[in-house]
């Protein structure tokens, strides 16, 4: 196990010293996505598997059990471009692309990804990004989408994506209630998305409700709202219209603008934290192998958030901590939460941290945030934080 964790820790961050040039040049510009084209990348894809999990391209995966695909030139004889086990296109740009299935049958695959940054209410934004369907498809769809959410999507299920809503009636009997995602960006249902050799641009503008920090791509309607149509051409080999995705871009076209109020002009500007010494900051969207120490990949958008913190603090001194909830032995319980701090302090002294700024401590489950009673209050106590110990 130990092998496995540093083996995972190198290719993270040597994947990060590789990339690390471009990495600045996406934050210098406007996208909120992070690898938007699938090009950074943890290993090379070797097979398609119907019930593999994609956890090769950095900060994407996939929300549910339905296998997204990833595919690079480096890949496997079944992942590579532009020929592969499920089709032939090139990526629009650079060596990599990702493949999803948005089927006539119920079956579903999406791809997810966290934002740079939540988005602010009342804003307008503009998402895009470029689909092609393989010829090895039976039929097209219409309705493939993107979808803004506050909270991360994770579902066990392989169907389309629904949300259990919780409906207590007046007699106070409580009732789970699947109702459909709406995508904020959706191509129109009027236009089937049936090219096999070009890429087709699906993109549209929204507001903001404020708070978005995940991305979610898919197909989000049944087949009986979706068009699906059978155009000529296509060679009928797989299960369902299957789609390469590739160049995610999300803008915002009304931030940082000055707006005229009377005779007064305001500018709005992004808040920014303020960092004391002392401070504690949960790292919410850190990510191990269950009831393990391993970083999975999407970890990956905060990890490299701290970093960027720690490099533009160069002077910033940090305690990691582990927490765990209360189930299990305390024993156990303490050395989990000191190995997943480790785990924590190991990638960032790999990603360039010093050392010298660095510590990490386990505490168990001594220090709980939340009820214990409830599985949210124990999901919030199982967490990685770090304290501000000198500025």
């Amino acid at each position: 196990m130990r092998n496995k964790q540093i083996i995972i820790l190198l290719s993270l961050c040597l994947c990060f010293a590789c990339a690390k040039a471009q990495l600045i040049s996406i934050d210098n510009d406007s996208n909120l996505i992070y690898n938007p084209s699938f090009e950074e990348h943890l290993s090379c894809p070797q097979r398609i598997d119907p019930y593999g999990y994609m956890d090769e391209p950095i900060a994407w995966w996939q929300p549910t059990n339905g296998s997204a695909d990833y595919y690079n030139n480096c890949g496997g004889k079944q992942c590579q471009v532009p020929k592969n086990k499920l089709g032939i296109q090139y990526p629009r740009s650079g060596g990599s692309m990702v493949g999803i299935y948005c089927s006539l049958t119920d079956y579903r695959e999406y791809i997810e990804t966290e934002l740079k940054d939540k988005l602010q209410k009342g804003e307008t934004y503009h998402l895009s990004f470029y689909v092609s369907l393989s010829e090895y498809s039976p039929e097209a769809v219409a309705t493939i989408g993107g979808l803004l959410s506050s909270k991360m999507i994770s579902d066990t299920c392989r169907t389309m994506l629904t949300q259990n809503d919780i409906k207590v009636s007046e007699s106070g009997i409580k009732q789970k209630l699947a109702t459909y995602y709406k995508p904020q960006v959706v191509n129109p249902f009027a236009k089937p998305l049936v090219d096999t050799i070009n890429w087709m641009k699906i993109e549209g503008d929204f507001v903001a409700e404020g708070g978005e920090k995940f991305l979610t791509i898919g197909n989000f309607y049944p087949a009986e709202q979706s068009n699906v149509v059978s155009p000529n051409g296509l060679r009928h080999i797989l299960p369902g219209a299957y789609y390469y995705i590739d160049d995610v871009e999300l803008y915002c076209t009304t931030c940082g603008k000055t707006k005229q109020i009377g005779d007064i002009s305001i500018t709005k500007t992004k808040d920014t934290m303020d960092y004391s010494v002392g401070k504690v900051i949960v790292l919410e969207n850190i990510f191990f192998d269950f009831d393990k120490s391993v970083l999975l990949p999407q970890s990956y958008v905060e990890l490299h958030n701290l970093i960027n913190l720690l490099n533009s603090q160069p002077n910033m001194k940090i305690e990691l901590s582990g927490h765990t909830d209360n189930k299990g032995k305390d024993k156990y319980n303490l050395q989990l939460s000191l190995d997943r701090a480790k785990a924590v302090y190991d990638y960032l002294i790999l990603a360039g941290i010093d050392k010298k700024r660095l510590k990490f401590k386990g505490y168990g489950s001594t220090q709980p945030i939340a009820d214990n009673k409830t599985d949210e209050g124990r999901a919030k106590n199982r967490r990685v934080e770090f304290k501000i110990t000198d500025l």
